[in-house]
């Protein structure tokens, strides 16, 4: 694992907060890769992907933020070193997403939808794994080393995807 200091890359790690066995090492893979290229984990601290990223991550010494939907910390899954209550509902997506510098979404339903749309919006990098959806400016990505090289790449040089224009948003 590469050193963690202020100002390494945050990457957003997005998918369904419902576990999905076909998912789980695809998210865990993500999370140690996100981990050995020196960059902090953020997700929304709770299950499923969430849960599976940050585990990878803590697998071997990563750093890992959970911004959560409810009132308490404690709500946070074990593998979250610094649990942000925001008791914003699904409002907190919004947190996830400006925090981050780039986004990896690994399946996911209407919540990471939101999370997509709102970093395309900002002009964020987005990189989707496992993708049941098309959607106009993503990378799609076929690994988890794929998709952790992909972000880090879109950070390093400051490039986003290509912008959605107002007719199509």
């Amino acid at each position: 694992m590469e050193r963690i200091e202020i100002g390494s890359p945050i990457i957003g790690v997005v998918g369904r907060g419902v576990s999905q066995p076909e998912l789980r090492m695809v998210a865990e893979e993500v999370g140690r890769e996100v981990a050995r290229k020196g960059a902090v984990l953020v997700c929304g601290g709770l299950g499923g992907v969430m849960t599976d990223a940050a585990r990878g991550a803590k697998e071997i010494g990563g750093i890992t933020l959970g911004i959560l939907p409810g009132p308490k910390t404690s709500e946070a899954n074990e593998f979250i070193d610094f649990p942000i209550a925001t008791n914003m509902g699904a409002a907190r997506n919004s947190i996830i997403v400006h925090t981050a510098d780039v986004l990896i979404a690994i399946g996911g339903g209407y919540g990471t939808l939101s999370e997509i749309a709102l970093a395309l919006k900002l002009g964020k990098g987005v990189v989707v794994l496992q993708p049941s959806y098309q959607i106009p400016g993503v990378i799609t990505a076929h690994t988890p080393v794929g998709a952790v090289d992909e972000a880090l790449t879109l950070v390093e040089l400051g490039r986003t995807p290509p912008q959605v224009t107002e007719g199509q948003s």
